[in-house]
């Protein structure tokens, strides 16, 4: 595969071309995680709103009648159901693991089995989130394992 990349003039708008004799299912979930990329979450933390980068994100939790969104180090909170994030980040790394959460794969560490066929992730920042044996097939097909 080749790769171009150009300068662009002052006042250029940037864009991006493919071309190829397919598409396969990679080279979709890349151009999905890009449109997801480019897309920021309302959160809420001490009165004040943020806008986050679904890309430090690391899980989603259903808590409580809670939305709460966990970054590297902070947690916040999301006035929008767990399903609708779900949708609004199903073309990224977003997949939904349990119930009550949905798991960002780009920040997995690592994986280890747990009782029941149940799987546990532990993440870059060493959180730990549990996948219900329902979804784990589809978290091994999704990563290819």
């Amino acid at each position: 595969m080749k790769i171009t990349i150009e300068d662009l003039q002052p006042g250029e708008e940037e864009e991006i071309i493919l071309r190829c004799h397919q598409i396969d299912p990679e080279l979709m979930r890349a151009i999905n995680a890009h449109k997801v990329r480019r897309t920021m979450l309302v959160a809420y933390k001490d009165e004040e709103i943020h806008r986050i980068s679904p890309n430090d994100v690391f899980y989603i939790e259903s808590l409580d009648n809670k939305t709460l969104l966990y970054c590297e180090r902070e947690v916040y909170e999301s006035r929008q159901k767990l399903y609708e994030l779900e949708e609004a980040l199903a073309l990224g790394d977003f997949l939904r693991v349990s119930k009550s959460a949905i798991l960002n794969l780009r920040k997995i560490k690592s994986l280890i089995p747990a009782f029941s066929g149940r799987l546990e992730a532990i993440l870059r920042n060493n959180a730990r989130v549990p996948i219900s044996r329902h979804y784990v097939r589809e978290l091994k097909n999704t990563l290819g394992i």
